[in-house]
């Protein structure tokens, strides 16, 4: 966050006041891999570390952290270099991802970010709707950014039996979406028994990053794109839209959701 000088109009009161007020902060930051330049990422400048780690897991240009030799920040720019195992070009040519610019008002360029054959979610999980609706109305909760900006999004990322794992904002929601991601895969957790909530529409782009990593439910507190429901519905993942007070929309794969 940075503070800004602003003048603060009241129509109604006829008020005129000068202020200093919080507004959400974006910068750019540069990925390269193995010394090729792969993306520049506007987001909110924390937790790099996570939101590059969660973004190459959500592309499917790493299958897991172990494929990562080691990732050097420096300023505003990461170095990632993958083992040599890795077949960087190849994996680069499956995913459909290259040297890109990436706003933070948008996940990608295309409307779907991956031209491969999207995994099929295998998970036997069941959540209680009660623990679904917890889960998306504690975001209000963790998002600190948001109560004092307005200009931010949020994720998290919590166990079958709503126990928190990972929470994260920022400007962009698919950069929210991938520094939790980014989180619960540096901690070793495993996501087939997680849901993801989030504050944000639910377009394909973010649907393909929960598949990519095998979350089996996403839920928001904001509306579904048929292009979200489209990939939920070939992938085999639980759907869920407007999760606010004691109702919920679910899209696709009902059976995951316990009454």
């Amino acid at each position: 966050m940075v503070e800004v000088e602003i003048v603060k109009l009241s129509v109604s009161r006829r008020q005129v006041q000068r202020l200093v007020d919080c507004v959400a902060e974006e910068k750019p930051l540069f990925i390269f891999i193995n010394k090729a330049h792969f993306a520049t990422v506007m987001c909110s400048p924390s937790r790099s570390r996570e939101l590059i780690v969660g973004h190459l897991l959500s592309s499917r240009i790493v299958k897991s952290t172990e494929e990562i030799a080691e990732t050097m920040m420096k300023g505003d720019a990461v170095q990632v270099t993958l083992k040599k195992n890795v077949d960087l070009e190849k994996r680069l040519k499956f995913a459909g991802t290259y040297s890109r610019i990436i706003l933070s008002a948008c996940g990608s360029s295309t409307p779907y970010q991956y031209s491969g054959k999207l995994p099929k979610i295998k998970s036997d999980l069941k959540v209680k709707a009660e623990t679904i609706l917890k889960g998306v109305k504690q975001l209000n909760f963790i998002a600190e950014t948001f109560r004092k900006t307005g200009g931010v999004h949020a994720a998290a990322i919590y166990k079958h039996d709503g126990g928190l794992l990972a929470s994260a904002e920022d400007v962009g929601r698919h950069n929210a979406v991938d520094k939790v991601v980014g989180s619960v895969a540096l901690s070793k957790g495993s996501f087939s028994e997680c849901f993801l909530a989030l504050s944000g529409r639910l377009t394909s782009d973010i649907v393909i990053k929960a598949v990519a990593v095998g979350l089996p439910v996403v839920a928001s507190l904001a509306a579904a794109l048929d292009s979200g429901i489209r990939v939920a519905q070939e992938a085999g993942l639980t759907l869920i839209g407007f999760a606010r007070g004691d109702r919920m929309n679910i899209y696709t794969f009902p059976e995951r959701i316990l009454p």
